[in-house]
Parts: C-alpha cells; sequence; structure tokens
C-alpha cells in the first residue's frame, strides 16, 4: 500500500483526530484556524475547539486578492500565480499559529482548507443556459501538504456543484451533525459578507434541513465604510449607521434586484452585491447624495430585511409558527447591534448565540470545514434526500504532503 494511503487509512481509524479547519471568506479580513479535537463522524460527531485564531492579511494581500476578486476581467497569469501564492501564505500562516501554540506539525492529523472564493457563478447569476453552477476558490492544497507536511483536504465546494449543488451554502452539513436537537426548531443564521442561515426542524430528519443564502451580510456595509472612512476597516458597533436614518426610496431600489424573486434555496456573492450595486440603486432612487450615515443605516436595514424576508418564506412551508424557533447567530454581523435589533424587531422569535452551543460564533466556519474533512476521511454518507440546495456527497480533495 502506499505510505501515504496507509497514513490516511491510520488517521481515519483513530478514535479522534486533530483537525485544523481553514477559513477566508468574502470579506478578505485574514484566515481564520481552528484547532479542532474530532470524534465521530455523522451525527455522532463530537468536537472540541482546542486553539483559535484570525490571523490578519496584510494591504498587500488584501490588494493582490481584490486585483482577480468577484471581476468579470482580470489578468490570467496573476490568477495562476495567486493559487499557487494563497497557498503558500495559508501554510505560512498555519505553521506560525502551531510554532505560537507551542504544537509541533506531527500532532495535527488533517488540514481543512476552504481557500480563498474568487468567483462565485450559480446559474441564476451567470445566466448561460448552457453552463452549469461555478465557483473558485484558490490557495493550492499540494502547495499547503507539502509547506507544513500535513495531509490537506481542500476544494471542498467542487464536488457539491458536480452533483448539482451551487457550491454554497456548505455550513449546512456541519449545522445539522453538530447542532441539530430533537424537539427544537433551530435557525443557523450566519452573518458574513453573505448571509445564509440553515433550518435545523425538530422532527431531527435530514431530509427536512433546509439552507439558502439571504443576500448581503456585511460585504456593502464594510465596502462603503473603508470607502468614506479610509482608516476603518468596518463600522464598528454601527457606530456610524446608528447615527443615520433609513433612506426608503434607496431602501426599496436595493430590494428590487430579480435576485429576491427567485425561489429558494439560492446562493450569490460580491459578484452581484457590490459598490455598483448600490450606486445603481442610488441613481434609481435619486439618492447619491445623501449623508454618509444614512446609507450605512439603509446598507444596514437591507441585511436585515432581507434576511428576515427569507426566513419568513421558508418558516411559511413548515407547520410552524415563528415563535416555535430560536435563531442562534455566528459571523461578523452578529456583533452589529444596530442590525441584531432590527432583527428582532422583526421577527417575534428567541435570539442566541452559536457560543451558548459551545461553538465560537468567530470560529464557526473554519470549524464547519474541519468537520467536513472528518466526514471526508471517517464519515459515511447522511441522506439529506434528492432535492435542490443539498446533495448527499461527501467532499473534498486530498493532498498528500510527499
Amino acid at each position: 500500500m502506499n505510505s501515504n494511503l496507509e497514513s490516511l487509512y491510520k488517521i481515519a481509524q483513530k478514535p479522534s483526530r486533530n483537525v485544523i479547519g481553514l477559513m477566508s471568506g468574502t470579506s478578505l479580513d485574514g484566515l481564520d484556524v481552528a484547532l479542532c479535537e474530532i470524534s465521530g463522524a455523522g451525527e455522532d460527531t463530537q468536537i472540541k475547539l482546542i486553539q483559535f485564531e484570525t490571523v490578519d492579511y496584510s494591504e498587500d494581500i488584501k490588494l493582490e486578492i481584490k486585483s482577480i476578486f468577484a471581476k468579470q476581467t482580470i489578468e490570467f497569469q496573476k490568477l495562476v500565480l495567486l493559487n499557487e501564492w494563497i497557498g503558500t501564505l495559508h501554510a505560512e500562516m498555519i505553521l506560525k499559529c502551531l510554532d505560537k501554540w507551542k504544537i509541533t506539525a506531527d500532532k495535527i492529523d488533517l488540514i481543512a482548507s476552504h481557500g480563498q472564493t474568487v468567483f462565485h457563478a450559480p446559474k441564476i447569476l451567470h445566466q448561460h443556459e448552457k453552463f452549469p453552477n461555478g465557483t473558485l476558490q484558490i490557495g493550492d492544497g499540494d502547495h499547503i501538504a507539502v509547506k507544513t507536511g500535513i495531509i490537506t483536504i481542500s476544494d471542498f465546494r467542487q464536488k457539491h456543484v458536480a452533483a448539482g449543488g451551487e457550491g454554497a451554502p456548505l455550513a449546512v452539513y456541519g449545522d445539522y451533525f453538530l447542532f441539530s436537537k430533537k424537539g427544537e426548531n433551530r435557525i443557523m443564521l450566519n452573518m458574513g459578507g453573505i448571509s445564509n442561515f440553515t433550518y435545523l426542524p425538530a422532527s431531527n430528519n435530514p431530509e427536512e434541513v433546509f439552507v439558502t443564502d439571504t443576500g448581503t451580510g456585511n460585504t456593502l456595509i464594510d465596502a462603503f465604510t473603508k470607502l468614506n472612512f479610509p482608516e476603518k476597516s468596518y463600522d464598528k458597533d454601527a457606530e456610524i449607521a446608528k447615527t443615520g436614518t433609513v433612506n426608503a426610496a434607496l431602501l426599496e431600489s436595493l430590494k428590487s434586484d430579480s435576485f429576491f424573486n427567485k425561489p429558494y434555496p439560492k446562493t450569490t456573492g460580491p459578484e452581484l452585491f457590490n459598490m455598483e450595486y448600490v450606486k445603481k440603486a442610488q441613481a434609481l432612487s435619486s439618492t447619491q447624495n445623501i449623508p454618509v450615515p444614512d446609507l450605512l443605516a439603509t446598507l444596514t436595514r437591507f441585511s436585515a430585511e432581507t434576511i428576515v424576508t427569507a426566513i419568513k418564506e421558508t418558516i411559511k412551508s413548515t407547520i410552524y409558527n415563528i415563535e416555535d424557533f430560536i435563531i442562534y447567530l455566528s459571523g461578523g454581523g452578529a456583533h452589529n447591534p444596530l442590525l441584531i435589533q432590527w432583527l428582532k424587531e422583526l421577527l417575534t422569535c428567541n435570539f442566541a448565540k452559536t457560543d451558548d452551543l459551545g461553538i465560537s460564533g468567530d470560529a464557526k466556519e473554519a470549524i464547519l470545514f474541519a468537520v467536513l474533512a472528518n466526514e471526508t476521511v471517517s464519515g459515511g454518507k447522511s441522506d439529506f434526500g434528492k432535492r435542490k440546495g443539498i446533495p448527499s456527497v461527501s467532499m473534498g480533495k486530498i493532498s498528500f504532503p510527499n
């Protein structure tokens, strides 16, 4: 047997595995590195977060990624070079974390690398009939494996697309394995650059699980904060937005895009929700000159209302009332008090954070990719039924260090 396959086989047989989950989202803030101890698989998965760190991206890294990020036209050579470069950078960041934690690489069984999304192109957005759903993450897994000496599992979204999904949201699998609770209707709401949620039914039946993107989360708020306040990377505690007033005309213009009329489940990204999207909405509503605080207040309200609409539309198809649900919050938006205030005003249900379930909301996405890697090696295949959005597949490509 190939020695690498023998190592993988031994890892799969272990009672528990040390897995590093990596996540870098559309906000381009940095790399989340979560070291997890995982035992079991599928619905029997047990996880303990050992260490967590967000390694900030330097301005140089952000600029390099932005040169190709969510753009229709790019320099193709730059894409090729960045694929290798980001993989090497992520490997270096992992090694620095391990050194800081005083843990040697031989103590780590697997790395689960999400990669850096640079373009998300579901069919509902690209509109090319002969082409399927598409998505692209860079940061080559082979480079991570060779640089760290650790077996790396990456490129999770491609199997999802190949099986008929849109490549997102993938949180549904880990959400179901870690957070389902019989007798309690849960909505796991993650508000990153883009917002998405997983509905976990009280029945605990995987065939009733539902997941979708809702639209923008923080991406527009962050973009216009940075544009108008270069020293700020985001509107901390909604300090600017709280001083503004929601502009009704602009809000309605923002909500008028055809994306919001498309059936659930669906996915999206900064390819749609970007500065040009807002500027177009401002032109249509003659609101180009509104004060910046009003703009940020309106963008925050836009995120809140589109999240609420998606949740209400989903619940309408169940036998339950909104009061029967607990919404668990995670992602950067969970730290935005104005966004949370409006969600609570618009939804008459109970709210909590994933931290209350023992999983850090900031680390949650990196943890969920560690769970996916664990499934690749040690899991079976939970049956989510034959329906759009949640293919019953195992995901991830395996890269050996030698």
